[in-house]
């Protein structure tokens, strides 16, 4: 939109009671993310100059949100429901402040995509005063009717107050608008409540704005795209549309996925190309995996960054914190945590790995495991290039594994080893001839006599 400013209302009152919840319905995810977040990030790829977010009432967990992902958004509390224009004036002096263009957008409805609202906002450079988005669901019940004449956008009707002829029309209101900046608050303002809710209705600035001789457009849309989340079954419904784009950008992107429907991403997923992700991977917030590596079956990821070449599963779990560079193996039934797995090396069963760095080129025998909290703090282990921890040993934080050192198997190493040291930390064996046979006879005698 060249240098035009924009300022963006997002409207989060709702309160979402078929969500059955404590938590705001803003508030609930998809892909990782916020409904509130996905609006906010969908904005910013807009262009979004300034940005104010509406709340209800005693909010502040809805109001730190959006601070958190805009942190110079201002918030606004719209303290009485009347209406969709009240909840937008409720961000009087955001509009008063001026923008060239204004965008009213509602956080329950989290998959608008950036180049949508950049089409909804165009109209507004050729001269509109107001442009709505439409769609056309399959069953247009409850939607507000949008009226056109050509080209030309005459009124939005709610379906109250929606004639026969009115409610056959089958394009209906998105919600979402644009309002050119210099006559935003004008039009706000001249909204009454003379309807069947006596509410003040954003949708009643179409008349208004032709009634100053103004223009007002429809731009249309897909009905996925617009989708509202009021429920449970359509957070679900909305998190398979989101999945479903962010699978088939995955592979746009040079990734496969061998079984599509079985992986999740979060939306911050980031891939690299020649990526094979096997079914039944889920990835959390936060991970980012480069080129060329390989994700076996049944591996859950969260915070983790993999580099090229690298190997994990199936059944791996990688924890926030945890980085793996170039060619590392995280093998069957592994749990990284907050640790740094160096260049080539191998972690490859049954083992735990938490608050640690390996170095490269180790391999960590089988059932190793990092003792890394004592009951009220985490402790590190560091564990040097090319050391060998055998099967089934215990490291005990905090500790420090020396380069080259070995560990013998069933090993519970509360020191420190040094450099190219071998470390054996278990009781001597002891075997005692025809223990086994005495034992049986003692039992059976003794089961015998209780049987008697």
């Amino acid at each position: 939109m060249g240098d035009r400013s924009l300022l963006v209302v997002v409207l989060a009152a709702g309160e979402g009671t078929r969500m059955a919840s404590r938590l705001p319905k803003v508030l609930h995810r998809i892909a990782g993310r916020t409904m509130l977040h996905h609006v906010l990030a969908a904005t910013r790829a807009a262009g979004a100059t300034r940005t104010a977010v509406v709340v209800g009432p005693d909010r502040e967990d809805v109001a730190a949100e959006a601070l958190a992902q805009v942190p110079d958004a201002r918030i606004f509390v719209q303290r009485e429901r009347l209406g969709t224009a009240h909840a937008v004036l409720a961000a009087r002096d955001a509009l008063a402040d001026g923008a060239d263009d204004v965008l009213v957008l509602y956080a329950d409805t989290p998959l608008v995509r950036p180049e949508t609202l950049a089409r909804l906002r165009a109209p507004l450079a050729n001269g509109a005063a107001v442009a709505v988005l439409g769609f056309r669901p399959a069953d247009p019940t409850g939607y507000g009717r949008l009226l056109t004449d050509g080209p030309a956008l005459i009124a939005i009707r709610e379906e109250k107050d929606a004639s026969p002829a009115e409610r056959a029309v089958d394009f209906c209101n998105a919600g979402l608008m644009a309002l050119a900046g210099d006559r935003a608050l004008g039009l706000l303002e001249r909204i009454g409540n003379a309807n069947a809710k006596g509410e003040y209705y954003l949708t009643d600035a179409v008349e208004i704005a032709r009634a100053d001789g103004v223009s007002a457009v429809a731009e249309e849309t897909g009905a996925e795209e617009v989708a509202g989340v009021n429920s449970r079954l359509q957070l679900a419904e909305a998190e398979a549309i989101l999945q479903d784009r962010l699978r088939r950008a995955a592979m746009a992107g040079g990734a496969t996925l061998v079984a599509p429907e079985t992986v999740f991403f979060s939306a911050d997923t980031r891939l690299g190309r020649d990526v094979i992700i096997e079914p039944n991977v889920v990835f959390g917030p936060g991970v980012s995996v480069g080129d060329d590596v390989v994700i076996h079956a049944f591996c859950h990821l969260e915070g983790a960054e993999l580099a090229s070449g690298v190997t994990i599963g199936p059944f791996a779990r990688l924890r926030p914190g945890t980085t793996l560079a170039k060619d590392v193996r995280i093998g069957n039934f592994v749990e990284v945590k907050a640790s740094q797995v160096e260049e080539g090396a191998k972690i490859n069963h049954l083992s735990y790995v938490g608050d640690a760095r390996v170095g490269a080129h180790s391999n960590l025998g089988a059932g190793t495991v990092t003792c890394n909290y004592d009951g009220f703090f985490k402790h590190r282990t560091e564990i040097g290039e090319g050391a060998f921890v055998g099967v089934h040993s215990a490291l005990v934080a905090p500790v420090t594994i020396g380069k080259g050192a070995f560990i013998g198997t069933g090993s519970v190493i509360t020191s420190n080893v040094p450099d190219d040291a071998l470390a054996v930390a278990r009781s001597r064996q002891q075997v005692k001839e025809g223990w086994a046979t005495a034992y049986r006879e003692l039992k059976g005698r003794a089961k015998k006599a209780k049987e008697a």
